[in-house]
């Protein structure tokens, strides 16, 4: 598969970004941000844009993984919407129709987008909107992530919170399997999500675990 990936700089699109070079089945990679990912592989390339609503459309890729977003903790309610809303639609609006696009939701969304809950009713309405379009779309929808492989968050704040929960992970695994989660599993279950497809389009923790756990080569 020929993979164009969104938010490759963050949290979690560094782990996405670790699987699809490791796996075989990717060709190629490109990630698309405001920045440069910062790291040499053979299988990728990049694009960096300043404005991301004024890309061209999008071609010669058939899965597109996006994980670009941002927390609505002090964030003004429209540049949420904007983000988190608007960007998204402008760019699954450039790809191809037919074009498989995995979209990194959150746990507690909304589909109603009735609820009280702002971002979930913004995360509902995106997930909602990219149903309608001509694409083979899936939402994930994951609750705690804990980072592998050295990958950090962005937020100073969150590094610190990760680096006191990590001795923990195992702890929450075990007492909250079906809402604990890794980087690492959210890439092997989208890459399985884009190869083989799943009988639902919204995946929630549990989907996301069990799909990984499958997908993960033996020994690993």
């Amino acid at each position: 598969m020929r993979v164009v990936l969104f938010g490759a700089t963050g949290m979690v699109g560094q782990g996405v970004l670790r699987e699809c070079l490791r796996d075989e089945r990717v060709e190629e990679v490109l990630a698309v941000g405001r920045a440069p990912v910062g790291a040499g592989h053979p299988k990728l390339r990049e694009a960096v844009e300043e404005d991301l609503f004024a890309l061209e459309p999008i071609t010669g890729y058939d899965t597109c993984f996006f994980c670009l977003g941002v927390s609505s903790v002090g964030v003004p309610p429209e540049e949420y919407e904007r983000i988190t809303y608007q960007l998204t639609l402008s760019v699954a609006r450039k790809l191809p129709d037919g074009t498989t696009f995995v979209y990194v939701s959150g746990a507690g969304t909304d589909s109603t987008e009735r609820g009280r809950v702002r971002w979930a009713r913004v995360k509902g309405a995106t997930e909602n909107a990219l149903a309608r379009l001509p694409l083979r779309t899936f939402a994930f929808r994951p609750g705690y992530i804990q980072p592998l492989h050295g990958i950090t968050s962005k937020t100073p704040l969150y590094r610190v919170l990760y680096r006191v929960a990590m001795p923990l992970y195992p702890v929450l695994k075990r007492l909250f399997p079906r809402a604990v989660t890794t980087t690492e599993d959210i890439g092997l279950a989208m890459l399985a999500v884009a190869s083989a497809g799943y009988e639902r389009p919204i995946l929630e923790n549990a989907d996301i675990t069990a799909l990984a756990r499958r997908a993960r080569p033996a020994g690993s």
